[in-house]
């Protein structure tokens, strides 16, 4: 039975899009005014409007289904790390690129993911700034803006279109191998954060190249990608789930031959 099938669905969908909205409303009330930024213990950036959105989205989440689970970015010393003891559990990641959102940038976003039983089944990646949402479920064609998206289909890595948000993260080898990919690629660019993906989907760049992402940055991703026609992975080609590995790296391309390439490409014989 897929995702579709199943009785709570309807329920669910209609959930996931009142969340985004949620988010979306929240993020535009305090986009480019003055925001006191603090340092999380890893010592990235996080403000009241991070803490706002995954708060209003748990409470949301918890009066529709109070047994389903609930992961999120910012409360997890809080709770945020609960199964729920069902078979649903939501992912949230109230703003992805909140160095963007603080410096005014708009490719800023923010994602919701639905589990069953660690399965993406449901995810939204929304650009509150832009007022864009793509939306992926599992068996169903991506929407964006409630229309079907489709990846560009692009087969060839010398014609692709690569991504990534920064290399600031990359180790020594990680740049090695992300720049012999782009070397033989058409062209790359920087700067986006999960916006990256949302272009993915709709045919505007042919991969995006990441590392040291969480679940929650990546988890709302699957289904967008891969209803839209598109494969993501991490840099060796194994699916991605619940848990990190393969250090957060993320390969997303828009075509299974291109993705192919990209990962012999990043994966040379010794």
């Amino acid at each position: 039975m897929t995702f579709a099938e199943h009785p709570d669905f309807p329920k669910a969908l209609q959930l996931s899009a009142r969340l985004a909205d949620a988010a979306r409303a929240i993020a535009r009330a305090h986009f480019r005014a003055p925001l006191v930024v603090e340092r999380k213990a890893d010592l990235s950036p996080v403000t009241v409007v991070d803490r706002a959105i995954e708060t209003e989205m748990r409470r949301m989440i918890r009066a529709e289904f109070p047994a389903h689970g609930i992961r999120g970015e910012e409360f997890a010393a809080e709770g945020g790390g609960e199964s729920g003891g069902g078979e649903f559990t939501w992912v949230l990641d109230p703003i992805d690129g909140t160095k963007s959102y603080i410096s005014g940038f708009p490719l800023f976003g923010s994602l919701i993911a639905l589990l069953c039983a660690e399965r993406p089944v449901l995810g939204i990646i929304e650009a509150p700034a832009l007022e864009e949402r793509w939306f992926g479920c599992e068996g169903q064609r991506t929407q964006f803006n409630g229309r079907p998206a489709a990846a560009s289909g692009c087969r060839e890595l010398s014609a692709a279109r690569v991504y990534t948000t920064t290399t600031d993260n990359f180790t020594t080898d990680e740049r090695r191998r992300f720049d012999a990919l782009c070397g033989a690629a058409a062209m790359r660019r920087y700067g986006g954060d999960c916006y990256l993906y949302g272009m993915l989907a709709s045919g505007h760049c042919d991969l995006v190249i990441e590392t040291r992402l969480k679940p929650h940055d990546y988890l709302a991703m699957i289904p967008v990608i891969e209803g839209a026609g598109g494969r993501i992975s991490d840099w060796s080609g194994t699916g991605l789930g619940s848990s990190s590995s393969d250090d957060g790296r993320v390969l997303a391309a828009a075509s299974e031959p291109l993705w192919r390439q990209a990962l012999a490409t990043l994966n040379p014989p010794a």
